[in-house]
């Protein structure tokens, strides 16, 4: 993919040529009204070939769901909390029970709507890791996981590293699986409050913003790392050179490379971008209360 394409979706980090190895590996399904493709990337030449680490993708499609009603939104929540269960169990080797520990992480600028989905979902959480400390009693009865969170913030707010942080949080909470909520970057407007992707592969925040921080993955944390995002910005570079390629513009002058590549580009995101927060870490935090805590928690 040209260098002045930036997105997070794996579904999308091909450039054409590519397209057909992005087929061979991408497999779709339909669950519960919803598209469901899952991409296995193993080798690392397909990592190089796609620029992507190896690891696990799930895309979900949601076209239109937040027009849709609470009875939608609740039925893409349990769709994502299925995957979640099933994705950790692969990681794990668990079951999420009453002995099993999560700890979620909001990645973010909560001051920034278009990157808060990770610290609002955070807020909508019911954390129960006090609960097994403190109340083993009430905690049994509930049959839930032991769920810890955090918003972290960014470099900019704290001055220290988010896996920093995280690496601080892990070697306390020693949880058996550690969930990272973020915002991400598409490549197509398209894909905007309408794509959830869940991956085991890790994330380097603001790397879909050309802002890379340090890896945050099972590697760098020495426990099993799931991340859950949803696009909310797309990169003005991007949208130009896709609106190019549209209108059958393939060839890129030197001076409009230039131009697209300069460091100068600014990020857009839809008008509704407080809604499709909002809607967003609803889903999210409901997603992870089905999978981890029950639904007489949310």
């Amino acid at each position: 993919m040209e260098k002045f394409v930036r997105t997070d979706l794996a579904c999308e980090y091909a450039a054409d040529e590519n397209a057909k190895r992005l087929n061979d590996l991408c497999h779709e399904e339909r669950i519960e009204g919803f598209r469901v493709y899952r991409m296995r990337i193993e080798t690392p030449a397909d990592s190089a070939l796609l620029n992507k680490p190896i690891g696990h993708y799930i895309t979900v499609e949601c076209n239109g769901i937040m027009m849709r009603g609470d009875c939608e939104r609740q039925r893409l929540s349990r769709l994502l909390s299925d995957e979640l269960v099933d994705m950790s169990s692969q990681l794990t080797r668990r079951d999420p029970d009453g002995e099993f520990s999560v700890f979620v992480a909001g990645l973010g600028n909560a001051e920034l709507t278009a990157d808060a989905v990770g610290p609002q979902a955070i807020s909508k959480l019911v954390a129960t890791r006090h609960l097994r400390e403190h109340e083993g009693e009430l905690y049994r009865a509930i049959g839930c996981s032991a769920l810890s969170a955090l918003a972290p913030g960014v470099l900019g707010q704290t001055g220290i590293e988010t896996l920093e942080l995280l690496r601080g949080v892990v070697a306390t909470v020693k949880p058996d699986l550690v969930l990272v909520i973020d915002a991400l970057a598409a490549r197509s407007c398209d894909r905007l409050a309408a794509t959830v992707q869940i991956c085991d592969a890790g994330v380097c925040p603001g790397s879909g913003v050309g802002n890379h921080r340090s890896e945050i993955s099972a590697r760098s944390l020495g426990v099993p790392v799931v991340v859950l995002g949803v696009p909310t910005v797309v990169d003005s570079s991007t949208l130009v050179y896709d609106a190019l390629r549209s209108a059958g513009i393939e060839k890129i002058s030197p001076t409009l490379e230039r131009v697209l590549e300069n460091g100068k580009s600014f990020f857009v995101s839809p008008k509704e971008s407080d809604s499709i927060t909002s809607f967003f870490a609803t889903v999210i935090a409901e997603a992870i209360h089905f999978a981890f805590v029950g639904e007489e928690m949310i």
